[in-house]
């Protein structure tokens, strides 16, 4: 743990979009309020609908987008596409996939990270880690 880590005190801002309730309740459970003891807590902005994700990446202030593949209409690659074109130093983003298969696909909208359905809570507290610790690591630098 380095001293930037240490330093930020902080929550994190996590955005969880999905058209599903119970998809973002899912998310939130799994990592808690602190998915990691060396983090900060955790603060969830849960989003349901595509205009909304877009408003609050545009505000700032977010440290990791997990975005649902399966939202409807509007699926999360796609989003995470339009946001890593159009935010300078856009925060990082999971990708939540039909299935592990479709892990391809999010290579193509730029996702740092992906998570398939059904949610494995510990491959995806592992990836949001991993994620949010290279966030304070950057922005603690």
């Amino acid at each position: 743990m380095d001293e930037q880590t240490v330093n930020r005190t902080a929550p994190l801002r996590v955005l969880v979009y999905s058209d599903d309730r119970n998809v973002r309740e899912q998310v939130i459970l799994a990592l808690g309020r602190r998915p990691h003891p060396d983090l900060p807590e955790c603060e969830y902005v849960e989003v349901a609908t595509e205009p909304v994700v877009v408003q609050q990446m545009d505000a700032g202030g977010v440290d990791l987008a997990i975005l649902d593949g399966e939202a409807v209409p509007a699926g999360g690659m796609g989003i995470a596409k339009q946001l890593k074109d159009e935010i300078y130093s856009c925060p990082p983003i999971m990708v939540l996939t039909g299935r592990p298969q479709d892990a391809w696909l999010a290579t193509w909208s730029r996702a740092e990270a992906v998570c398939p359905h059904p949610l494995d809570p510990v491959q995806l507290a592992e990836s949001v880690i991993t994620l949010l610790r290279r966030r304070v690591t950057t922005a603690g630098a």
